[in-house]
Formats: C-alpha cells, sequence, structure tokens
C-alpha cells in the first residue's frame, strides 16, 4: 500500500485509542468513516465539523450496518470491542458477540467488498499469566478469559481470511496504553488514568498489593503513529506483533513519577492483592522494531506529564 489518500473505516472511532488515530488520519488528509455505538466511545473525542470524517452510529455486531460503513473503503482498522476482561467473565455471550462475531461481520464484508489490509486490535491478554518475561510472541497462548479466548480466535479467524481470500492483515497486541481521553471513571480503565484523576482531586489512591507488580506501558501517541503506519504505507505482515515498549514499570514507580509533578503529597493506600491479578509483565517488542521500525519516542514520564496537563483542562 503506498501513501495515496484512502478511505479508513475504523471502527471503535470514537473511544480512546481510535479517536487520536482518526485525528493523526485526517491530518495526513486521508477520509475516515467511523463506526461507533458509542457505549464507551464519545461524540466529543471527534472532531466537530472535518469534511474527511464521517461516523456511523452503529453496531459491528450487525453485518448490514458494517456493509453500509465499509462501502468504498481501502481499509480497516478494527479497535471496537467491549475491552472488560471483567464484563467478559460477568457475560460471555454478550462479549462474545462483540469481540468475536463482529470481528467475523467485518471479515465477510471485506472478502465480499474487496477490502484487503486489515489492521486488528488483539490483546496481551492472550498470554494469560506467564512467568516468561520478557513476553513473546513465541509465548505459549493461555487466554483465561472469555474477552482473551475472543481475541486470540480473532486472530485465528485473520489468519483464515488471509489463506483463503488472501487478505492482508496485521495483528498487534497490544500491552498498557495510556494517555489523554482514557476514561478514569471506568472502574475498568487503565491505572494510569485512575491514578492520575485521583492526584489531582487530592483523593485516596488504592494499590491492590505491594505496588512492585510492573507492567509495560506505551503511550497512546505511540500506538497510533504504529497503527497509521500498518493501514498506510506498510507491507503486511501476518504474525502478531507484540505492541509494547519492552520495559517493566512498578506501580510505585508510576506513583513517585507522578509525585514529581503533583502539587500535593499523593495519599497512597495499600490494599490486598486482587485475585487473578498478573504480578509482571513486559513485552519483548523485537517483532515489531525489526518489521516496522518502531522505537519509543515517548518516555514514560513525558507521556504521564501530557497526560496529566490534558485532564486539568
Amino acid at each position: 500500500m503506498t501513501n495515496d489518500k484512502l478511505k479508513i473505516l475504523v471502527t471503535g472511532g470514537a473511544g480512546f485509542i481510535g479517536s487520536h488515530l482518526v485525528d493523526l488520519l485526517l491530518s495526513q488528509n486521508h477520509q475516515v468513516v467511523v463506526l461507533d455505538n458509542f457505549s464507551t466511545g464519545k461524540l466529543d473525542n471527534l472532531p466537530s465539523a472535518d469534511r474527511g470524517l464521517s461516523i456511523v452510529n452503529g453496531d459491528i455486531r450487525y453485518s448490514d450496518t458494517v456493509e453500509q460503513a465499509a462501502t468504498g473503503c481501502d481499509a480497516i482498522v478494527h479497535l471496537a470491542a467491549v475491552a472488560s476482561v471483567q464484563a467478559s467473565v460477568e457475560d460471555p455471550c454478550g462479549t462474545h458477540q462483540v469481540n468475536l462475531v463482529g470481528t467475523l461481520n467485518l471479515l465477510e464484508v471485506a472478502k465480499k467488498q474487496g477490502i484487503k489490509r486489515f489492521v486488528y486490535a488483539s490483546s496481551a491478554a492472550v498470554y494469560g499469566d506467564t512467568n516468561e518475561l520478557p513476553v513473546s510472541e513465541a509465548t505459549q497462548l493461555n487466554p483465561l478469559t472469555p474477552y482473551a479466548a475472543d481475541k486470540l480466535a480473532g486472530e485465528y479467524y485473520i489468519d483464515f481470511y488471509r489463506r483463503q481470500y488472501h487478505l492482508k492483515p496485521v495483528i498487534f497486541r497490544f500491552f498498557n496504553i495510556f494517555g489523554p481521553r482514557q476514561d478514569p471513571s471506568s472502574p475498568y480503565s487503565g491505572v494510569i488514568s485512575i491514578f492520575l484523576q485521583r492526584a489531582q482531586a487530592n483523593q485516596p489512591i488504592t494499590v491492590f498489593g505491594d505496588g512492585e507488580q510492573t507492567r509495560d506501558f506505551v503511550y497512546v501517541a505511540e500506538l497510533v503513529r504504529l497503527l497509521e503506519q500498518a493501514v498506510t504505507t506498510t507491507e503486511p505482515a501476518a504474525m502478531p506483533m507484540n505492541v509494547g515498549n519492552g520495559k517493566q514499570t512498578s506501580l510505585n514507580q508510576l506513583l513517585a513519577a507522578i509525585q514529581d509533578f503533583s502539587s500535593h503529597p499523593l495519599d497512597i493506600r495499600y490494599s490486598n492483592p486482587r485475585s487473578g491479578d498478573i504480578r509482571y509483565s513486559c513485552a519483548d517488542n523485537q517483532r515489531v522494531r525489526e518489521q516496522m521500525g518502531f522505537h519509543n519516542q515517548y518516555p514514560i514520564a513525558d507521556g504521564l506529564k501530557r497526560t496529566w496537563e490534558w485532564m486539568r483542562e
């Protein structure tokens, strides 16, 4: 695929990650169709007036809606999902309809309309709780929740459409993405947005466990740059690729960084660990570095500061 101006369908385009991608694509004069049911996405995340943007208020569970949204598109970036692991545990059938049946609807429409480029948001959840660090794409897959199982099944279906119908997919396994527009009011939101919101409100911050558990955090601008590259310029790579910085950051380190630009001491309270929480997480990102030239332009402290300033606006 070249740098020609494209018409791109972004599912979940009004959400945290999707809206940042929409901004980037529009800035490069691509046409963008956003398909979102606004269950978690927000219209305020999108430009109020841009001639290159059209919005379809609809649900990927319905094939006719997907077909309408995809008409005339050159590529699909599939970000829409029930992203809450806990919600998938509480309602496996409902989340399955969105996370797997919705993906199949998009694949069928891509086949029918001859759309070859398909970028898919998978998840590090497909690895489960592993003792292998850093986690590489060769790590044994062990999805422990309906959310993880559906994401992995989506990868397998995409590979089938690649082999059978010459789809040109790019599959990313996201680690912990953070940045502006991540909703701290959601109980399933990322830990960074919750910590920042409570710090700004001078409210207690609860840490489950001793705070030495680690995550691999990626600033959202880093991710959307990669998504844009995948959909517009990079030759497709069928194999899944981890999207992580390859560095472990503990929650205590995270809180220390937040303390550096907070005007008052943080009220940190430690509680019992939550059952099922992963202790350590870190991505082996060699594949995405080699295949797509991925490199970290946003150190975590810089991303934290940018997110902090956005939340204060």
